[in-house]
């Protein structure tokens, strides 16, 4: 698990230490620090993007302009990306603190500030930030990222209005990705297909991460077509962008789980959650695992996943502590918590499951409706659908939701699609 944690990094500036040991660790040590001295504090590191960070602060301890900050700013978002680290968005956010410092009401600070609060899911802050960048100029990235902050908070309807916007404004990867998921969430796997299509081609070899990040995507959609001749070279793709990158792995490893290579995706994923430490990834990991018939080592694994409880994923946590049927108030506390800020499909869909697994039905019920509002295609919120309904003895409506789910299964995990089957027998 070497990347696991954050390369230990020592800034010593005025007034201030940083001592960042964990990926959420990297933050002011005291309330004096200005910001302009944490942006620009030595950053360590041989790669590439670390050189280019370096160099940046050089020249803006030279010439401390609007413009050196932003790009600074936007590097440590790029960092952040990939590296899984989120302590770089915070650095991210003092150079926006930085140039407002300088220019107070900057765009640019606006803009990077509204960015970091959708990635730190602050969502409702940064709405309130995108609407001000909305009003003042209208840029295509200003509407993009109120589409971001309004589809976290389930809010499709408006989130569509300013993706359309950032795609009338400026056609590419960045608007193309945003819309095509939208599509997703709104039922439309085709086209959501085609228009990550076109993100993908639209992509520049000089935003590799970038261009990854969408073949990975498209590859999960291609899985859930039962194209797994293009998913496989979707994840090619994103792989020959971006070497080692996790999301494209993990995509690669849920391939080979549908594909029923269980030992062959312990490989990809192994790998992906050594890179990245979120729940998803070690969940993922374990359920291959228990497929080979790894048996110890699956364990071990989701006995350190529930110890470490992490907190950069929740809601995913949520639901893996449900669906292993695992301390269920834990589970339902961590849904509501999340859904405070967060009211998308996958929160609602998260919450009816630990209400499910915590006995109280009709709440899980009421929740589910909320979740499948929208139209979403996704194998597991059918399958969630189907055992509350089943739980609740409604059975016409359980088979129903659990025979769709059954039509998509290669999207879920193994243990989810065998009880997927045993209950469709039940039935």
């Amino acid at each position: 698990m070497g990347r696991r944690w954050m390369v230990c990094a020592v800034f010593v500036v005025t007034l201030v230490l940083l001592s960042a040991c964990s990926r959420e660790a990297v933050q002011p040590a005291s309330l004096s620090a200005r910001p302009c001295d944490v942006a620009l504090a030595p950053h360590p590191g041989d790669l590439q993007i670390d050189k280019e960070i370096a160099n940046l602060q050089q020249e803006s301890r030279r010439l401390p302009t609007t413009r050196t900050l932003e790009r600074l700013g936007w590097l440590f978002v790029s960092k952040a990306r990939l590296s899984y680290d989120s302590g770089y968005y915070k650095l991210a956010e003092q150079c926006a603190d930085c140039i407002e410092s300088k220019s107070p009401g900057s765009p640019e600070a606006l803009l990077l500030r509204g960015h970091v609060l959708h990635n730190m899911h602050r969502f409702k802050e940064g709405e309130k930030i995108a609407r001000e960048l909305v009003s003042r100029r209208g840029g295509a990235f200003d509407y993009g990222v109120l589409g971001d902050v309004l589809m976290e908070q389930g809010r499709l309807l408006e989130a569509a209005e300013a993706y359309q916007k950032m795609v009338d404004l400026k056609p590419g990867l960045q608007s193309y990705s945003r819309a095509a998921h939208l599509r997703w969430l709104k039922g439309d796997l085709e086209g959501a297909r085609e228009l990550m299509r076109m993100a993908a081609r639209a992509g520049s070899p000089r935003d590799p991460e970038s261009v990854a990040w969408a073949y990975s995507r498209l590859a999960l959609y291609e899985l859930q077509a039962s194209d797994s001749k293009r998913a496989a070279a979707a994840c090619d793709a994103a792989l020959s962008y971006q070497a080692d990158y996790a999301p494209a792995l993990l995509v690669q490893g849920r391939l080979l789980l549908a594909q029923g290579k269980s030992q062959e995706a312990v490989v990809p994923l192994k790998r992906a959650a050594s890179l990245n430490p979120q729940a998803e990834y070690a969940w993922v990991l374990a359920e291959a695992l228990h497929a080979a018939g790894r048996i110890p080592e699956a364990r071990s694994l989701e006995e350190s996943l529930e110890k470490q409880r992490p907190v950069s994923d929740p809601r995913t946590f949520a639901l893996f502590l449900a669906t292993r049927g695992r301390d269920a108030e834990t589970a339902l506390r961590l849904a509501e918590d999340e859904l405070k800020a967060r009211a998308d499909v996958f929160t609602l869909d998260a919450l009816a499951w630990a209400l499910a697994a915590a006995g109280r039905l009709e709440e899980a019920e009421s929740s589910m409706r909320q979740a499948l509002a929208h139209g979403t295609q996704d194998a597991r919120l059918f399958y969630h659908a189907g055992s509350i309904a089943a739980a609740s003895g409604r059975k016409p409506e359980a088979r129903r939701w659990l025979e769709r789910a059954a039509a998509i299964r290669q999207m879920l995990l193994p243990s989810e699609r065998e009880q997927l089957t045993k209950q469709l027998a039940s039935l």
